[in-house]
């Protein structure tokens, strides 16, 4: 979640230190953009590996489909590791 919230700031940092021109403020606007995007998606991973670990922890399922989930949710995540 640190990781998240540090990429969020440096974009916003570039996107700020680009508002001088127009072409400036399309590039900020568009990694704003992007880092919004990378931020909901890797939320949602955050939220799929807590529902694992509960499932896993709840006696839901056992430990060869917990790894087997973990890392299914690893491998399509930036931080999920």
């Amino acid at each position: 979640m640190k990781k998240i919230i540090l990429l969020f700031a440096l974009v916003l940092f570039a996107s700020a230190s680009g508002c001088a021109s127009r072409e400036g403020s399309a590039v900020g606007g568009a990694l704003g953009g992007a880092a919004v995007g990378v931020g909901a998606y890797e939320y949602s991973a955050h939220r799929q590996m807590q529902q694992v670990e509960n499932d896993y922890k709840a006696g839901r399922i056992n430990k060869k489909e917990y790894e087997i989930r973990k890392s299914q949710i690893e491998k399509g995540s930036l931080f999920q590791k």
